[in-house]
């Protein structure tokens, strides 16, 4: 079986943290059940681009358990989890290629080796496998029947190319899913952003002037739980109504030139470029620390800072500090990379069972589509949503009513008036 990870010596420490994910999995552990059984994706390839973690081990799992055949790579170079890839391959026969730390050249090779598995169905987190097989392999994209597609950028990305008209397979948007992005985006990426901080400063939040870039899902995550720490929290946005909608929640809104006079910390979770560009270095204060939530390394503009630096050295794991010619002394987390899967280890299994059980109900969609579905980005089907929905409720043991024929009728009616 062919794979590429760091060290295979450590799989036993990987399948002990996958075992400990997977009882915080419980929906996703039904699906796995189900797929034992029914065997849904007997003989087909699916070839996962996605963060390399306990979670989406599991993910894999069930998958294989389905019967398909599995190959998975990074999404990012420092989000992998160097046991865990280690215990896919030797406990679990996945053939993965992923080491925490790769180089450019090295994250491509391992993209090329999934994709010459020649996937009939993709998972992509930034469509990344995507965008090299549009661009490199498109002799391959006719096996194609479909591809998932995890976190908001990628979805960016993919309703561009399908407005373009370059699309070349259906993909089904797993972000936009709410059992995803409503609990993944804000409570995962607010928990484990604050954690990957926290893991690589070792700061005290309380009292702090925490920046937030962004205010979709995850800024609202990230803002609520520094909040919930004790920092006062500062909002940025462009958008007219999400900075209201801040103001209303209760935060700071202000331009970014405005919060670099202030600020201690600030994160970025825009998915877009340059959300800490070169115009407000000049005004930061002295030992500010800056760090990325949003999926690509681009919305701190290191090489802008790099150029105003004097000089730039590694003060602790995961922090590089830049000393301006003045002598301020700007950080930067985890490389820009995503903080949290960078300097900790992403987010909750809970939460990520939800996410990822639309993964697998939505590679399972694909099968049963087929030739149904268009060049085009669908949303995960209600059904699939709500069952998810239902299955987490289930495994925490809450019950909710459920609407009587006469509260349906009324719903559907317009006869009754006031």
């Amino acid at each position: 079986m062919k794979h590429h990870v760091k060290d295979g010596a450590l799989a036993p420490q990987g399948k002990l943290r996958i075992e400990w994910a997977e009882r915080q999995m419980p929906v996703l552990t039904l699906i796995k059940e189900r797929f034992t059984a029914e065997r849904p994706l007997e003989g087909k390839n699916i070839g996962a681009c996605l963060h390399v973690t306990t979670e989406t081990a599991n993910l894999m799992r069930t998958l294989k358990a389905g019967g398909a055949n599995v190959a998975l790579c990074a999404s990012n170079p420092l989000s992998t989890q160097d046991d865990v890839a280690a215990s896919l391959v030797a406990d679990y026969g996945i053939p993965t290629f992923a080491i925490k730390g790769e180089d450019n050249d090295t994250y491509y090779s391992h993209i090329d080796s999934v994709l010459d598995t020649h996937p009939t169905v993709t998972m992509d987190d930034g469509a990344d496998l995507i965008s090299t097989l549009h661009s490199k392999r498109t002799d391959q994209a006719s096996e194609v029947l479909g591809g998932t597609e995890e976190t908001t950028t990628g979805v960016i990305r993919l309703r561009s190319m399908a407005e373009q008209g370059v699309l070349l397979f259906p993909v089904v948007a797993v972000n936009d899913a709410n059992t995803k992005h409503l609990f993944d985006n804000r409570y995962g990426t607010g928990q484990s952003t604050i954690d990957g901080i926290l893991r690589a400063t070792n700061i005290l939040l309380a009292g702090t002037r925490f920046v937030v870039s962004g205010y979709g899902w995850c800024g609202r995550g990230v803002a609520g739980k520094a909040r919930g720490m004790g920092a006062n929290v500062i909002v940025i946005e462009v958008d007219p109504l999400r900075a209201l909608e801040a103001v209303m929640d209760g935060y700071e809104v202000m331009t970014a030139v405005e919060a670099a006079h202030v600020a201690d910390v600030w994160v970025t979770v825009t998915g877009d470029l340059h959300a800490i560009g070169a115009e407000v270095f000049q005004y930061m204060k002295d030992g500010v620390i800056l760090a990325n939530s949003g999926h690509f390394d681009v919305e701190i503009d290191i090489p802008a800072l790099e150029k105003t630096a004097a000089e730039r050295k590694e003060v602790r794991e995961f922090v590089e500090e830049f000393t301006l010619e003045d002598g301020r002394r700007i950080h930067v987390l985890a490389a820009g990379r995503l903080v949290n899967l960078s300097a900790a280890e992403g987010h909750p299994a809970s939460v990520m069972d939800m996410s990822f059980a639309n993964q697998a109900l939505a590679a399972e969609h694909i099968f049963k589509q087929d030739t149904k579905m268009k060049k085009q980005v669908y949303p995960v089907p209600p059904d699939i949503d709500k069952e998810i929905a239902r299955l987490k409720l289930a495994s925490m043991d809450i019950t909710i009513d459920s609407l009587s024929d006469e509260q349906r009728k009324y719903l559907s009616s317009w006869e009754m008036g006031t």
